[in-house]
């Protein structure tokens, strides 16, 4: 930073300062932790020596206080992927079902907007199709956070909901289904070539609540991928061009991401592996009737806690998936 030339290129400096902030909380919070421990070892010496069972409470309290941030920045080591620490970019869409899958399509849009603010991370939304009668057909958000990505890409697959609907006039429990794709902000330039013949781009107005400009011109943009069926699309930007520059950079990653999968797919059959979930299978149960149980089919992570779990408390299951894919790249490969 003290060099002359620190600021020539601002977008680099920010990264570099951003990477720096990082690196700042990494160290503050292990100088917190050993300076809590030293504190607890203090107190537990002084009840020891005075016979005082009072301290026990306070030191209690100290612990599980030591505890929670122990665990936190030691998930934090295991995103050591290449792209962990991006923001990232979430689509949900409904299933069939209906008006039904709609409406949870809608309430986890509500439950990861919760999760960022609860992080401090940043919500920005770059496409939106509102149900029929209630919900949200589709939505595509941006999550702006240090490792979004790293935490978030444990969301990718399908989200199950079991309950009583409430568009039901018979009050029977009804099963919907919401599929959640994730990939990173992939800020530099990937080196990925699409050819003009291989995407068509298309045109329409923005759908959201907007001012003057929104949804009097045709300045929403959605690009096929034929090859692959891949489509993305964006309408949040101000201009036509903006949003085309947004949504090729959403392509690019997908088609990186996929290429990604399928390398590792590769490996994984080299090695033998039959366990692995691919994308779009079901990853997640939350049942609301006739008990409360959200339960993670990969890790066997549950909370009986449903609404918490629907308010945004999903930390659990993003910690329990981490150390479950860290276990799972420890693994010997089987004969």
């Amino acid at each position: 930073m003290e060099e002359p030339n620190f600021w020539d290129d601002p977008e680099k400096a920010q990264l570099q300062m951003k990477e720096l902030g990082a690196l700042k909380d990494d160290r503050d919070t292990y100088a917190k932790l050993i300076s809590d421990k030293e504190d607890m070892e203090t107190l537990i010496e002084m009840g020891y020596e005075d016979n005082d069972e009072s301290l026990i409470p306070e030191i209690r309290q100290m612990l599980d206080s030591f505890k929670a941030e122990f665990d936190e920045i030691r998930i934090k080591t295991l995103l050591s992927g290449e792209y962990d620490n991006c923001n990232a970019i979430i689509k949900l869409n409904a299933g069939a079902g209906g008006t039904e899958a709609m409406d949870w399509c809608s309430m986890l849009y509500r439950m990861y907007t919760r999760w960022a603010d609860k992080k401090g991370f940043k919500i920005e939304e770059l496409d939106y199709l509102e149900g029929d009668e209630a919900g949200i057909k589709s939505v595509t958000f941006q999550v702006d956070g240090t490792n979004a990505y790293g935490y978030l890409k444990s969301e990718k697959g399908v989200h199950r909901l079991v309950r009583i609907s409430p568009f039901n006039a018979n009050g029977k429990r009804q099963t919907s289904f919401v599929s959640c794709d994730v990939m990173p902000d992939i800020e530099d330039d990937i080196d990925i070539e699409i050819r003009d013949e291989d995407i068509r781009v298309d045109t329409y107005r923005s759908s959201g609540a907007g001012g003057q400009h929104i949804n009097k011109t045709s300045s929403a943009i959605r690009i096929t991928h034929l090859p692959t069926g891949i489509v993305v699309t964006c309408q949040n930007e101000r201009s036509q061009h903006m949003n085309k520059d947004k949504a090729m950079q959403m392509l690019k990653a997908k088609l990186y991401m996929l290429a990604m999968e399928e390398q590792a797919n590769k490996l994984s059959g080299i090695r033998g592996e039959v366990t692995d979930i691919a994308w779009g299978h079901q990853i997640r149960s939350y049942v609301l009737q006739p008990y409360t149980m959200v339960k993670d089919l990969r890790t066997g992570e549950e909370r009986g806690q449903a609404d918490a779990v629907l308010d945004g408390d999903i930390d659990c299951f993003i910690n329990a998936y981490l150390k479950w894919t860290a276990l799972k790249g420890n693994a010997p490969a089987e004969e």
